[in-house]
């Protein structure tokens, strides 16, 4: 899953851990997710995407062409 969870992180100017801290989870997590190596649960998007004030489809897109 394609995510656009670093550009909107950095237009904050928020660091993974600034964002970790804020969704309740590891910087690990942040990074996992970021660099796609994770996908979030859907509990965790949702929180995601109210944190970024976006729908989720808007900040997660299927990888697949």
């Amino acid at each position: 899953m394609k995510n656009r969870l670093r550009v909107l992180r950095a237009e904050r100017g928020w660091s993974q851990a600034d964002l970790a801290q804020q969704l309740e989870v590891s910087r690990q997590s942040v990074n996992a997710i970021e660099t796609g190596k994770f996908d979030p649960s859907l509990p965790l998007a949702f929180s995601i995407a109210r944190l970024f004030e976006s729908p989720i489809e808007s900040i997660f897109t299927d990888d697949v062409e």
